[in-house]
């Protein structure tokens, strides 16, 4: 799994677990929806960490619990 797999399928993760919306999170961290968009359709292949912390707000969790998966530690094929 890459680095962007593994990013998209933990936002996907952290919004049912916390039964929210994709949009509600990243507005709850201040930012634009389309920012967490782009990278969920693919279309952002480097995610900056800044995107990632935001959702993280607006999702109520820290940077830790988003990347406390293992598949973070997985090598890249």
């Amino acid at each position: 799994m890459t680095l962007t797999e593994a990013i998209i399928m933990r936002i996907g993760e952290i919004c049912r677990e916390k039964n929210i919306s994709v949009c509600d999170a990243s507005l709850g961290g201040g930012m634009s929806p389309s920012a967490v968009y782009d990278i969920l359709k693919g279309r952002t292949k480097c995610s900056k960490v800044i995107t990632i912390k935001r959702f993280c707000e607006g999702a109520g969790i820290t940077l830790s619990e988003f990347f406390d998966r293992p598949y973070f530690n997985e090598p890249e094929p």
